[in-house]
């Protein structure tokens, strides 16, 4: 795949890109020293409870739709993170 792109690929574009056309060769080999330094890192799991919330905190939350749930627990994540120091990205599949 060469050339660059004035704005990211769709997911349909990335999926119609054939695999033998990709350019790997700007990423590095993952050699012995990769693996002999990589650590297991189990994932954060999250819970499931029940938790009264007010009603205007709640609106705020689900008012950008989808996924209000997850907005909140970030909220409450960064705000432990603060509290205990660790800046760390501790997310689930942090990869965003």
């Amino acid at each position: 795949m060469s050339g660059r792109y004035d704005r990211p690929l769709t997911a349909e574009q990335i999926a119609a890109v054939e695999d033998e056309s990709i350019d790997f060769s700007e990423i590095p080999e993952l050699d012995e020293d990769f693996w002999d330094r990589a650590e297991f890192v189990e994932p954060d799991r999250t819970d499931q409870i029940t938790m009264r919330v007010k009603r205007s905190v709640l609106a705020y939350f689900k008012a950008p739709g989808k996924g209000y749930q997850t907005r909140m627990n970030r909220v409450l994540e960064s705000y432990v993170r603060y509290r205990t120091g660790n800046h760390g990205d501790t997310r689930e599949g942090a990869s965003r």
